[in-house]
């Protein structure tokens, strides 16, 4: 599958990810195709093999992650080991709580099976919002909307990354 950034076309797995995914956590994003198209540009390809870790707890980093295939698990790991925390299916996103807040990682996210991600890193959503300032509020409410499902969602109520 090609996964460059040309336009909606490149983003058509994420597109119909978050349109079709079925997760209860999915991103309720109300982009058209134009938007979705200049999107496309801001947005990586980060294919993630089993066993990657995009997010490790701890760490600063400030992408956001959207979910186009494969499934990520969340975990908090302490002294004991390692707790799951969730799992992460195709339409949704990870890493928004430390993307929007400015905090580290509260928890580690790990590829449970290969999966496609497409990030956003905190100064190309800035480009955007100045330069596209509808789109930016757009991915910032679905965003939003996500981080209220899981809070509501009793068994995922940790699990805001």
């Amino acid at each position: 599958m090609d996964h460059s950034t040309s336009g909606s076309n490149g983003l058509r797995g994420l597109i119909d990810a978050t349109r079709f995914g079925g997760a209860y956590d999915a991103l309720p994003c109300r982009l058209d195709g134009p938007q979705w198209e200049c999107l496309a540009p801001y947005l990586q390809p980060y294919p993630a093999c089993t066993g990657h870790m995009p997010i490790r707890q701890g760490d600063k980093d400030r992408t956001l992650f959207f979910i186009e295939s494969g499934t990520l698990t969340v975990h908090l790991e302490d002294a004991a080991g390692r707790m799951k925390l969730a799992v992460l299916a195709p339409g949704t996103v990870v890493g928004e709580g430390a993307f929007f807040s400015g905090q580290a990682r509260n928890a580690t996210v790990v590829a449970t099976r290969d999966s496609m991600l497409w990030a956003l890193k905190l100064a190309r959503f800035q480009e955007l919002s100045v330069r596209q300032p509808a789109i930016a509020l757009e991915l910032s409410l679905a965003c939003a909307a996500v981080v209220v499902r899981r809070l509501n969602h009793t068994t995922m109520r940790v699990a805001v990354t």
